[in-house]
């Protein structure tokens, strides 16, 4: 059935209404048989004049599809809404780098489907903004590097078809920590990424710039990349929504890499079931030659829809463990507020029938997790070298991750890379390591043993999930050596699902009006993602969390535009504590 005929714009409404039919959609799509003038009135045109401008703030998957299938806006105003908004906003936050100069023609030729009823997909005209380290036929793809500025996919990563085929309207790219390696989301190309909450803060990362720009309303939804902390930690710091999918449900092709090990990819919302009905969008590739994880996907778990079962789950007899090593107990100010945030949430969950178990296990200290089991260093120079030699790809560009960082700084120019000084043992140590380390053996054993704990700690617990908060700390400030405090590495060692809520907000000051956002991880067994997305939406309907940043929650005035406008971001921002081309 298309989506004209489920949706008839507001004159067939009355109309119908005028033959005393319900004016509710379900009880009007099923009285077409009976009345089948209504039917045929819904397949006709409707004239522009008859729309109204689109708001873009807070909008929702299903926001945009009422707006656009009862004929209140046209596919080409909602995009032009979401234009405006970056235009207007995106000196706020620095998290938007370029815009697809394709976007509002892609918009027309959706109003011409809507026109002749041809309107399909379950993300029809939905606009989706991209971390720049997807790869985009239309778009570079620069990982926030300069010497990648003109790295030119000539195909699309894998999962960017699945959301153009679904119908998404792929907006631009989102700034990122540069080539996705640590969470201050600050990178040589797209300048320092703001927090749209607090204005001395990041914006988490390495997916800041996804982050920012949801929370923004700058899209319907965006996309991350998760190494260790990436799609979590934004979602945390702006008060959002992600998933981090069991590492295969989504192929990762196409996608700049870092670590096999470690990457996955996902969506970003500001609700959970605009997280599940992308998920489903983004896992819908299957298996995939060409990134082998997918072969891991079990037969029963290939082609959930995510949204289907979203509202069936339940808080009551669920049991949680709560691991009491990924939380700081001591009273700093950075801290407090994250632990107050999850006592307030722990609370809820208990009054509501969940059972809550503490897991002492000391195994759970994210910090000894990551020194010890951490891979990145050997995978991430194969596989870079790998992904800037493919034929896919053209463009000047750096060939070997080797080349990229030898344009350091020299005679007063700056370089085209950006380090900040706690990685420079990090990237050093890439450049000449490899798989074939004996080290890096012993660590993959030991990340074997780890996950079998965690299976073990699930067991004997009897746990339906395991919660704790994203990151120990708030949010770090703009200039600080590295993003503290975060507990994403045991899902990115071990594989296991993670969906990130919003869990509170610290008290307000004058840079924070509303406060800086603090979000909770929920993770489950590999391939629970349905059951996890149940629980995540029990506890935002419980919770009610979400809020907007004070200067988004302002409309944008949109104009008729007869070419996408060029977006340039800030790098004049970047600290100096950060010095470019510097290793």
């Amino acid at each position: 059935m298309k989506y004209k005929e489920r949706f008839p714009p507001w004159w067939v409404i009355e109309i119908c209404s005028s033959l005393t039919i319900d004016c509710d959609y379900r009880a009007i799509n099923m009285k077409f048989t009976l009345f089948p003038l209504c039917a045929s009135i819904a397949r006709l045109p409707l004239a522009s004049s008859q729309t109204m401008p689109f708001d873009a703030r807070e909008a929702t998957i299903d926001s945009v599809h009422h707006a656009i299938f009862s004929r209140l806006s046209t596919c080409r105003e909602v995009i032009s809404s979401f234009i405006a908004r970056i235009e207007a906003f995106n000196n706020h936050t620095n998290a938007v780098v370029t815009l697809n100069p394709n976007a509002l023609d892609i918009a027309d030729s959706m109003d011409d489907a809507l026109a002749t009823g041809n309107a399909t997909g379950s993300l029809f005209c939905i606009p989706v903004l991209l971390k720049d380290n997807y790869d985009t036929a239309e778009m570079p793809t620069t990982g926030g590097n300069i010497a990648l500025a003109t790295s030119q996919p000539t195909v699309d990563a894998t999962s960017v078809t699945a959301l153009k085929n679904a119908g998404a309207v792929i907006l631009g790219k989102t700034n990122l920590h540069e080539l996705a390696l640590e969470g201050l989301s600050v990178s040589s190309l797209g300048g320092q990424t703001i927090n749209p909450y607090d204005s001395i803060r990041t914006p988490g990362g390495s997916s800041g710039g996804t982050g920012a720009a949801v929370a923004a309303s700058f899209c319907v939804f965006g996309t991350g990349t998760d190494t260790v902390n990436s799609l979590r930690s934004p979602a945390s710091a702006n008060s959002l929504f992600s998933i981090r999918p069991t590492r295969g449900l989504i192929t990762r092709t196409g996608i700049m890499p870092i670590s096999y090990t470690h990457d996955v990819i996902g969506p970003i919302a500001r609700s959970i079931k605009d997280v599940a009905v992308a998920l489903t969008v983004m896992a819908a590739s299957g298996y995939d030659a060409a990134d082998n994880a997918t072969g891991l996907v079990p037969s029963s778990h290939r082609n959930i829809n995510y949204a289907a079962s979203l509202t069936t789950g339940s808080l009551k007899g669920l049991r949680l463990g709560v691991i009491n090593g990924f939380f700081n107990f001591t009273a700093a100010p950075e801290v407090t507020p994250v632990n107050e945030a999850m006592d307030a949430v722990m609370q809820q969950l208990e009054t509501a029938g969940a059972t809550l178990i503490p897991i002492d296990d000391t195994t759970y200290n994210a910090t000894a997790i990551g020194n010890n089991l951490d891979v990145q260093r050997f995978e991430y120079r194969e596989l870079m070298n790998q992904y800037l030699q493919r034929p896919s790809l053209s463009g000047d560009r750096p060939v070997t991750l080797n080349d990229l960082y030898s344009r350091k700084a020299i005679n007063g120019s700056d370089g085209d890379f950006l380090v900040v000084p706690m990685q420079y043992e990090y990237v050093n140590t890439a450049l000449v390591s490899s798989t074939s380390n004996s080290t890096y053996l012993a660590k993959q054993a030991g990340i074997r043993n780890l996950t079998l704990t965690l299976t073990g700690t699930f067991a004997s617990n009897a746990l339906d999930a395991i919660i704790y908060p994203e990151q120990k700390n708030l949010v770090v400030k703009i200039g600080s050596p590295l993003q503290s405090g975060r507990n994403g590495i045991l899902a990115a060692l071990t594989g296991y699902p993670v969906v990130t809520v919003p869990a509170g907000f610290s008290g307000a000051t004058d840079t924070a009006p509303i406060g800086v956002p603090i979000g909770m991880e929920i993770m489950g067994r590999p391939w629970e993602e349905e059951n996890l997305l149940q629980l995540a939406w029990q506890i935002e309907l419980l919770t009610k969390i979400r809020r907007a940043p004070i200067w988004a929650r302002q409309s944008a005035s949109v104009e008729t535009y007869e070419k996408v406008p060029e977006v340039r971001p800030n790098t004049s921002n970047i600290p100096a504590v950060y010095p470019l081309g510097t290793l």
